[in-house]
């Protein structure tokens, strides 16, 4: 299964993805940004796909074919989000729906959205995660496929929680894409 990976921050997801031996036919980006450089080492081509505004003007249905037209250059059939922050418009999902996963920073369904470890925070729990669920138009509400706890420490703050669950994100998002691509994890 040729895969696509979108990002847009430090690669660190895109390199646990590599780490475990997973073929990456692609990188898009929205920005420039370090994960294109992982991708160079790896050898995989990257695109840049450049988000023009993060405004009001901002034209969502059109940026999100301009992501699916490079995807479908490079013969995609997953799409893997790693830390892609841009938010995309229904033909994405026509293109690839049911193909398309994403990891969440939290125990969906509690905490979707942008700002999921300062919700936890805020909320006094004791237990976040981290999850991976297949991403549908409505913003993380997708089929769940695999999640992981990550504990609360007194003495969280936004930042160290946020590494925990990344630790376990690392570790938990590659296994759960290779057994949706081996059919096993569905």
């Amino acid at each position: 299964m040729r895969i696509g990976v979108l990002a847009s921050g430090s690669g660190t997801i895109l390199e646990a993805i590599l780490d475990h031996g997973i073929d990456v036919a692609v990188v898009v980006v929205d920005r420039p940004c370090r994960a294109t450089e992982v991708a160079g080492r790896a050898g995989i081509p990257a695109e840049i796909v450049r988000r023009e505004s993060f405004g009001a003007d901002f034209d969502r249905l059109d940026y999100t074919h301009r992501i699916v037209d490079a995807l479908e250059a490079h013969g995609v059939e997953l799409v893997v989000m790693a830390g892609f922050g841009t938010v995309l418009d229904k033909p994405v999902h026509d293109a690839f729906g049911g193909r398309i996963l994403n990891t969440h920073p939290a125990l969906l369904p509690a905490f979707p959205g942008w700002h999921a470890v300062e919700q936890a925070l805020a909320a006094g729990v004791k237990v976040t995660g981290c999850t991976v669920h297949v991403a549908t138009l409505e913003v993380d509400a997708g089929p769940i496929l695999a999640q992981e706890s990550v504990p609360v420490l007194p003495d969280d703050t936004a930042e160290r929680l946020h590494e925990r669950i990344k630790a376990v994100e690392r570790r938990l998002y590659p296994r759960t894409i290779k057994a949706f691509v081996d059919g096993t994890g569905r």
